[in-house]
């Protein structure tokens, strides 16, 4: 697995290519792993892809793809090979990294605990058309590069 990998108490997910960058009605792929998650009385899981916007004004969010599942239906902790998921990509919103408003893609595990804890992890993605000038992201060293 090359993908960059989002963690939480051993619990792990990705989405694959490690590019992160989807054009629209493509496929994203990925996958999770619960791990250290189990442990603490897991109840339920949710998988979801979603957009939201950041910025000035209102902020809007929509679930593209969402999936629930009860912890009596989740494999026993023996059992580590990583949940994969697979979801068509809409025609839009395209991601947008403006000044005043973003619109920003990710792919989102969220846990609820018998406790009443949740936790969540998100692994961020950029939706746009082939032709558009990828986003820069910051390297190890500073710099500014292009995401691919």
């Amino acid at each position: 697995m090359n993908e960059p990998v989002v963690e939480d108490e051993g619990a792990q997910l990705w989405v694959d290519r490690g590019a992160r960058r989807y054009a629209p009605g493509e496929l994203l792929t990925g996958g999770y792993r619960l791990a250290d998650w189990r442990d603490d009385d897991l109840t339920a899981i949710e998988f979801s892809v979603l957009w939201y916007t950041a910025g000035q004004g209102e902020e809007d969010f929509f679930v593209h793809h969402f999936d629930r599942q009860k912890a009596a239906v989740l494999p026993k902790r023996h059992d580590e090979t990583p949940y994969r998921f697979e979801v068509v990509m809409p025609a839009s919103p395209l991601s947008y990294d403006g000044q005043i408003v973003k619109v920003c893609w990710a792919a989102r595990l969220r846990a609820f605990f018998r406790s009443g804890k949740q936790r969540v992890i998100e692994t961020p993605f950029w939706l746009s058309l082939p032709s558009d000038k990828p986003p820069a992201v910051e390297t190890s060293n500073g710099e500014a590069a292009p995401l691919r």
